[in-house]
């Protein structure tokens, strides 16, 4: 790498790091529970313990999990980001362990996962509650001894790295429907980090909104201000998208020649009530909703398919088209149980 290179790689770096450290400042700056998180993250920076955090989405799930790496004593590591919603299922396995030569069809040339990539640093997996069963058996092994293989490999691959884990869903309704790993759990939350939600801090959306708007104001070469009745219409909306949603406001009241006036649907005066009602009444996102719609359609449909052969699971299964364990995996899903045990 030439010299010149080196120096924009070095003033790069740089740059994300302060740029994290005024992020990490402006989240931990307000709310007391905020403040409550920071003490968990320095109380274990010396530690190596695993962290699961968990709030909704948006609220800042990615600062903490960085926050606790910069905190840690592998801060100087890798922090290498997994997102297990955002990656096919059929990729997944290898992405996170990596696979040998030749393991599969497209499997040209030894390839790490980026459990590997983290080595004496920290691996974050983002909405671990996504993750397959199968997957989080094998990586509940991973975490119990330490070390892996990659697909299609005999050798071993030590984990030398602290591992956070993120979600946004409710774990222990996922264990009832047997959709998460009970022993899993237990492994990961270790230390425990809940993130409230921006509704339930709200004296702190004055510093989060002043401080996007100097952010896209310097970005995009603007001086747009937000006035005293602007800032209370942001103080009074639910933001269901937390900071996430705050910050897409701000930019687009800076980037849109009448941005402030779009604040205006926001929060209509004469609807702020029902807004309020209506965000406690949905609850859910169009995810969930789906996956809900799914479930019980599944169910129905395995429920009739039992009685219909008077609960004779091998045919069932040969019905249904399933393996023997996906279909016990199944009813144990649902809730199911036989006419005599009801």
């Amino acid at each position: 790498m030439a010299t010149g290179e080196i120096k924009s790689a070095s003033q790069r770096v740089s740059y994300d790091h302060a740029k994290s450290l005024t992020n990490q400042a402006l989240l931990f700056s307000g709310h007391p529970r905020m403040q409550e998180i920071q003490s968990i993250i320095q109380s274990t920076a010396d530690t190596d313990t695993t962290v699961l955090i968990r709030g909704e989405s948006g609220v800042g799930k990615d600062l903490i999990a960085r926050a606790v790496h910069a905190a840690s004593t592998s801060r100087k590591g890798p922090f290498v980001k997994v997102n297990c919603a955002a990656i096919p299922q059929g990729l997944l396995e290898s992405e996170l362990f990596g696979h040998e030569k030749g393991a599969f069809t497209s499997a040209y040339r030894r390839k790490p996962g980026q459990l590997e990539y983290a080595n004496r640093g920290t691996i974050y997996l983002d909405e671990i509650a996504e993750l397959p069963l199968l997957l989080q058996a094998k990586l509940l092994h991973v975490l119990q001894d330490f070390q892996f293989s990659r697909i299609g490999g005999n050798e071993t691959v030590k984990l030398d790295a602290r591992v956070i884990a993120a979600t946004n869903r409710n774990l222990e309704e996922a264990m009832k429907r047997c959709e998460f790993r009970e022993d899993l759990y237990y492994r990961l939350n270790v230390v425990e980090i809940r993130v409230p939600p921006l509704r339930e801090r709200r004296d702190d959306i004055q510093t989060l909104a002043s401080w996007f708007l100097d952010k896209f104001n310097a970005q995009y070469g603007r001086r747009k201000q937000l006035q005293p009745a602007t800032m209370a219409r942001l103080q009074e909306y639910q933001w269901p998208g937390n900071i996430r949603e705050l910050e897409n406001v701000i930019r687009r009241v800076v980037v849109l020649a009448e941005g402030e006036h779009a604040i205006e649907t926001l929060v209509p005066r004469d609807r702020a009530g029902s807004i309020e009602a209506a965000n406690a009444v949905v609850s859910e996102s169009l995810r969930e909703i789906a996956r809900r719609g799914a479930r019980e359609a599944e169910r129905k449909a395995l429920a009739e398919v039992l009685d219909r052969v008077h609960w004779n699971r091998a045919e069932a299964s040969r019905i249904l088209k399933v393996s023997y364990k996906t279909l016990l995996h199944k009813i144990c899903e649902s809730g199911l149980q036989p006419p005599l045990r009801r």
